[in-house]
């Protein structure tokens, strides 16, 4: 008896780091992304604004995504969700868009999505480099979701700064934070 006791308590005591660990990574990450960021590189006046949404008790770490502004002489805006979880030892980064630009942070309906803005989500893992987080879309997974985005996408965030950069063109937009939220 005393024996399963201490094996539960070894194993307990194991896992409980590993999955403050995990949850910190969440937010950390979240807490990183959570601002208003202006586009740094040449044609990118685009501004995303992250800022924390209350969905439901089970995904404490959604943001709400608003961009707006130009982008190589086109006007740009689109907005949706980051549901942020934990996974393993890395963090599932989901994207879900919202099509109507009605819907903003406020909105009562904000986690609830068409059918064809359910389709078009994506998402990716983001590991911890340097700072902050890394992570890459796969292929073309997020061209509806955030249009434009073919082909493979590498992200990197840091306090402070957000980078894309085009896998095969090497084409880079950066931001920079200008206000933390």
């Amino acid at each position: 008896m005393k024996r399963r006791i201490l094996t539960s308590l070894a194993t307990l005591l194991t896992v409980l780091p590993l999955s403050a660990a995990t949850v910190n990574q969440v937010f950390d990450l979240s807490s990183i992304l959570s601002g208003t960021w202006e586009g740094s590189t040449p044609g990118n006046n685009l501004r995303l604004s992250i800022r924390s949404v209350t969905t439901d008790p089970s995904h404490p770490y959604d943001l709400f995504l608003s961009v707006s502004g130009r982008f190589e002489g086109s006007n740009v805006r689109q907005q949706g969700l980051i549901r942020l979880e934990s996974q393993g030892k890395a963090v599932y980064f989901g994207y879900i868009p919202h099509f109507d630009p009605v819907v903003t942070s406020l909105s009562p309906d904000v986690a609830r999505f068409s059918e064809s803005e359910a389709n078009a989500a994506c998402g990716f893992n983001m590991v911890p480099k340097g700072d902050g987080f890394g992570g890459e879309t796969t292929g073309s997974s997020c061209a509806i979701a955030m249009r434009g985005a073919t082909g493979k996408w590498f992200i990197d965030v840091e306090p402070g700064s957000i980078r894309l950069q085009e896998a095969k063109s090497g084409e880079t937009l950066r931001f920079k934070r200008v206000s933390k939220n």
